[in-house]
């Protein structure tokens, strides 16, 4: 009873850190991240699929039991040219997929920005319509030209009127 208490102390309380004994790498994740997205950008070009090819085209010719004799290290099935295949999209992928998600966050940045902006435009705006409302609410309250035309015409007919009553007279 007594070992069964002292041993749920004991788990209960945690024990000292042990220090690793395996080397931590510090890799610089800019670094390798441009390197992918570089190697993604050119393993998309024409370059390099017509210097893949020709590569593949190269190694088939050296190795089929066409023309003089030579050495051939890789005879028909092409098993060692199979191996360099997949192990050259073992790494491509990777990398491309690497080079994918720091676009997207990159873009994931953009959007993000480009949704503030639309918001601070917007809200720009509604300050403006507001602000031309007002300013017609209190044009609306001003005398128009139309409108002081109107009335100095009514004064203008209003003194000959009485001009003519005052000559008549």
């Amino acid at each position: 009873m007594a070992r069964a208490v002292r041993d749920a102390e004991r788990l209960n309380t945690p024990g000292r850190r042990r220090r690793s004994t395996i080397p931590t790498i510090k890799v610089d994740r800019e670094a390798f991240g441009k390197f992918a997205e570089a190697f993604a950008r050119f393993m998309g070009t024409a370059r390099f699929l017509f210097g893949m090819t020709v590569v593949i085209v190269v190694w088939i010719l050296w190795n089929v039991p066409i023309g003089p004799p030579r050495p051939r290290f890789d005879p028909y099935p092409f098993i060692f040219l199979t191996l360099v295949l997949s192990l050259q999209a073992s790494y491509a992928a990777p990398l491309i997929l690497l080079a994918q998600n720091r676009q997207e966050a990159r873009d994931r940045v953009i959007s993000e920005r480009d949704r503030e902006q639309a918001a601070q435009s917007r809200a720009d705006m509604d300050f403006l319509a507001r602000e031309i409302a007002s300013l017609r609410m209190s044009v609306g309250e001003l005398a128009t030209r139309d409108y002081l035309r109107s009335e100095l015409r009514t004064e203008l007919r209003t003194i000959l009127a009485e001009l003519e009553s005052e000559d008549v007279a």
